[in-house]
């Protein structure tokens, strides 16, 4: 079988937390099949790659690969932060795996803040057909009428079909042909759009139309509105539920389970328990901020849905 190729991208401040994820991806990964972890990344110490590696099994191997070039015009602005208060270059990283690995037609991107329950194998065998990709709808922000209203008339696209970023199942073959990592580029360098999920709503806007949608049990996110779901194959730890950050987020259990052997346990309960309220409080600030400009951006002169409707070629 030819091998899976599954796309993470971190910097120093991640690597605790990337390996619980590829620790749980190893534990559900099959004997029968052959994997490869390719961790993109900014910047990542010696000591960092040396203990992410050490998870590596005789079928599931683990590849660096430095991110150093093209992204130049990428600089902090609210416009290009995460969740409003976090600037990395690495959430852009994901629109230029096509260009960057020729050798694979097809590939799983993953954020790092998320645990897996089962096969990965099983996400990389589903059949997109002639999409770009593959996404779950984002049901973290569905319930939150600012952000709906972002969706809808700013990004141009129905909240329905309004996908997270952050488990892609990445026709790559087809992304070359279409030139993903140029669109964007030229996007961003002519119209620096005013964004709330900087890499996220590129990939709606320019994506819609051509996305395959996957049940949510492929990113299943917290949320106290919702029982959890049973039969949930990966988590997905979004936007400021982290287990690392809180007490009782839901699902937090499963993630403290894979990260008492990841290597980093000792690192990640230090990092909760230095978790100050300062920092909570800021949390809170930080999400009343991307609700607020959630109801505020779509009236600027410049929006996605403005420039495809003045004849801007948005969509691929």
């Amino acid at each position: 079988m030819n091998t899976i190729p599954i796309f993470f991208t971190i910097d120093d401040g991640y690597a605790p937390f990337l390996s619980v994820a590829l620790n749980s991806a190893i534990k559900n990964s099959s004997k029968d099949r052959k994997y490869k972890a390719i961790i993109l990344y900014q910047e990542l110490s010696e000591e960092n790659r040396k203990k992410l590696v050490s998870l590596k099994t005789d079928n599931f191997s683990i590849e660096f690969v430095p991110m150093e070039s093209g992204l130049e015009s990428i600089t902090d602005r609210m416009s290009n932060r995460l969740r409003c208060d976090y600037f990395t270059l690495t959430i852009y990283f994901r629109l230029f795996i096509p260009k960057m690995f020729p050798e694979y037609d097809k590939g799983i991107y993953i954020d790092s803040d998320v645990v897996l329950t089962s096969d990965i194998a099983e996400l990389f065998e589903t059949d997109i057909g002639d999409n770009y990709i593959a996404a779950c709808t984002d049901l973290s922000v569905a319930d939150v009428p600012p952000l709906v209203k972002y969706m809808e008339q700013a990004v141009g696209v129905k909240a329905k079909e309004y996908i997270n970023s952050g488990v892609l199942l990445m026709n790559l073959k087809k992304l070359r042909e279409v030139k993903i990592d140029e669109h964007f580029l030229e996007l961003l360098n002519t119209y620096h759009f005013d964004c709330i999920a900087p890499d996220q709503d590129y990939l709606n806007a320019i994506c819609n139309g051509n996305i395959y949608y996957l049940d949510e049990i492929w990113d299943t996110m917290p949320n106290e509105n919702k029982p959890p779901l049973e039969n949930a194959k990966l988590i997905h730890y979004n936007l400021f539920s982290k287990p690392w950050c809180y007490d009782d987020i839901q699902y937090g259990e499963i993630f403290w389970d894979y990260a008492e052997d990841s290597g980093y346990i000792d690192e990640i309960k230090a990092y909760k328990a230095g978790y100050s309220d300062e920092q909570k409080e800021s949390d809170t600030k930080c999400l009343d901020l991307l609700i607020e400009r959630g109801d505020s951006i779509p009236e600027n002169e410049v929006t996605f849905k403005k420039m495809i409707e003045n004849g801007v070629k948005i969509r691929l």
